[in-house]
């Protein structure tokens, strides 16, 4: 029983620390837009990517605002979506990765139609569970409910947001010098290989 009560306790918080950021994100729109329409880059995992939506509507029927800068809503789901999740991405045209998480929702999150996803799923439920569709790109800014740890599970997508920063910051397009990533492919070979064997691919 005291799991069961910290577990609620936790999506407790969880909502009323939303409650608190979701007006003032949703007041710094603009500006938001502005910078991913100047090639910021933005990585929003889970709470983020919902509330950088349009709204986040809860169970009780209330909504949250969101900052508009994906085009997405978001509504409270009958059950939660939790695992190791595996993506196939084309950041770069011609360029196919996979991409490895592990997903823990119940927001159920539509992408507009036109919308362009982080990826298409390979195994785990996704945005929805139904779609085949994750997460969400708009220029330089991704949203994923993929947490993981997900930047050192996937080495390349760590490079490819610090490539677009940097392009951001200095005006130039540059490759960073690699580095040894052994580790981080082996840890994304493992989450990979367990969501592959939990299945739901689409």
């Amino acid at each position: 029983m005291s799991a069961v009560r910290l577990d609620w306790s936790l999506l407790r918080a969880v909502w009323v620390e939303s409650m608190l950021i979701a007006p003032d994100l949703a007041g710094r729109a603009e500006a938001l837009r502005e910078a991913v329409g100047g090639g910021a880059a933005v990585l929003a995992v889970c709470g983020g990517y919902q509330l950088l939506g349009r709204f986040y509507r809860g169970r009780d029927g209330a909504e949250l605002p969101g900052a508009g800068l994906f085009p997405l809503d978001t509504v409270a789901g009958d059950r939660r979506m939790i695992g190791d999740c595996l993506l196939e991405c084309e950041l770069e045209p011609g360029v196919r990765r996979t991409l490895a998480g592990f997903e823990n929702h119940a927001g159920v999150t539509r992408l507009d139609e036109g919308a362009k996803p982080l990826g298409r799923v390979v195994a785990g439920f996704g945005n929805d569970g139904v779609s085949g569709l994750e997460g969400v790109r708009v220029g330089n800014a991704i949203g994923t409910y993929l947490h993981g740890p997900l930047l050192p599970r996937n080495a390349w997508l760590a490079d490819w947001i610090l490539e677009r920063a940097l392009e951001h910051r200095t005006g130039e397009r540059r490759e960073l010098d690699p580095l040894p990533d052994e580790p981080e492919n082996s840890a994304q070979a493992v989450a990979a290989e367990r969501a592959r064997l939990r299945g739901g691919s689409y």
